[in-house]
Order: structure tokens, then sequence, then C-alpha cells
């Protein structure tokens, strides 16, 4: 399988498998089927595999290759491919040493957790608790920890029994191998609302630039005839061309110039 799938499409591509959870592949092959195919395979065959290819560059991507590793082979673009699982994050249950995604908020409830070593859960965390009707109840909304921080393997277990899921989990692709070329991690990253400002700002600037150029197109037309139009219109107020148009400004022109020869015929002293 893992020398023909190479073969059978434009991309393949690594994700490391250590910064994957299981958790994350069922719902992704799912979302992704009939478009990617994922496979999970140990280095040391993916290795021998790729020895037997003569594929361009796939022995650049054989160097990747470490422990558990998870391939995608697609026709999709590896920019596209990386957007798409860029979107398809979910919520996990936290581990120690994890990183909070997110203010980690605990509601006012009934937890349904029976009293006894589990108070004492709930104090270290600083989370106010009741025991009512043979239950643990929060008393009030309360932010054990906030995003970015880490989180402890207490905090993690006491949320987990909470079932309050506070990692953000999404898979990025560690490199990938399309029409010979390796991408690296970093180069597979797409900022898309990024690209999409310097898209909106290169189309607005080929717009001003076609019409300062008078360069006619069915999207500018209207915005260089506006323009002639207003040009030439200065031009005949200027030069007192007169036209239906212009004619009620060019009087006005006229009548303002003269009375202001008037004004200073007046002010006139002979020497």
């Amino acid at each position: 399988m893992m020398e023909e799938l190479p073969k059978k499409y434009g991309v393949t591509a690594l994700v490391r498998m250590e910064k994957v959870r299981a958790s994350q592949l069922l719902p992704l092959r799912k979302k992704l089927k009939g478009e990617v195919e994922i496979i999970s395979i140990k280095d040391k065959i993916a290795q021998k595999a790729f020895e037997k290819l003569d594929i361009s560059g796939i022995k650049k991507l054989k160097e990747n290759l470490t422990g558990q590793c998870l391939f995608m082979f697609t026709n999709m673009s590896p920019f596209k491919l990386n957007v798409l699982l860029g979107k398809n994050k979910i919520m996990l249950a936290a581990r120690g040493g994890d990183i909070a995604s997110m203010d980690v908020v605990v509601p006012p409830k009934n937890t349904g957790i029976a009293p006894g070593p589990m108070l004492t859960e709930f104090k270290e965390n600083k989370i106010p608790t009741k025991i009512d009707q043979g239950t643990i109840w929060i008393l009030k909304e309360t932010t054990p920890i906030k995003k970015g921080e880490v989180i402890s393997t207490k905090l993690a277990a006491l949320l987990g029994k909470l079932d309050i899921k506070p990692i953000e989990a999404g898979i990025v692709l560690n490199s990938a191998l399309s029409e010979g070329v390796l991408f690296t991690e970093n180069e597979l990253v797409v900022d898309v609302d990024l690209f999409r400002k310097q898209i909106s700002e290169a189309h607005q600037n080929a717009v001003s630039l076609s019409i300062e150029a008078a360069y006619i197109t069915n999207e500018n037309i209207e915005q260089i005839l506006a323009k002639a139009s207003q040009s030439a219109r200065s031009v005949s107020l200027e030069i007192g061309y007169m036209t239906d148009d212009n004619k009620e400004q060019i009087i006005q022109k006229a009548d303002g110039h003269a009375k202001s020869v008037v004004s200073k015929t007046k002010d006139y002293t002979p020497t």
C-alpha cells in the first residue's frame, strides 16, 4: 500500500503522530473521506517502502520519518489541505501539562459526584462547593485557570470528571511532497485572512492604476468616464469655453472677476 499510494496521488503529506490524539482521527477520516486517504504506519516500514519508489523528492521526505507516522495522500493542494485541517479542530479533555486554549469556566451546577475525596480536589482548585442531596454542588461560576496557563494533573483530572474539554486540537502538516517539491511545516502555513486582505489590496491598487492610466476595462469604464468628464469640465471652466453644463459656473466666475476688478478700481488712487 505504501508503495502504491504515493504513485496514485499527487501529494504525500506527513503528520507527526506525537502531536495527534486518536480521538482526532475518526471524525477527520469521515470528513475527508473520498478526498484524502489517511494511513498510520511505523517509520521503518514507510522508509523501506519509499526506498523502492522512483519519485522526485521522496528521499527528502523519507529523512523526516521518525516513530509512528501519519500519512495523508491526496490530489488536493497541500496548502488547501493544511487550511482544511486547521478548520477541523476539536475540543479535547486536558492532560497534565497541557496549555489551556481558553479561559476554563466551571459553571454552578450539581456535579452528580458523591462527596468524599473529591471535595479536596475542588478545594485545591479553589472551586467552592456544597453537599446537597448526597452529591457535590458547585456554588458559583469559577475560572480555575486562564488561557495560556499550564493545566496541572489534578485539575486535568477534575475537569475530565466534569466533562469540561479545554484543549483545542487540530492537525498540522509537518511536511508535504507535491510535484517533486518538499514543503516544510512553516512553508505550508497560510494565513487566509491576511492573504484575502492582500488580494483585496492588490485588486484595489490595480483598479486605481488602470484608472490613472486610462486603461479601460468593464470594471473601471464608468470611473474613467467620470474622471474624464470632470477633467473636461475643469478645463472648460478654466478657459471659459461655455456649454449647457457649465454656463452658470462660467458666468458666476466672470461675475466674480468683474466685481473684483470694480472693487480694485474704486480703491485706486492716481499718484
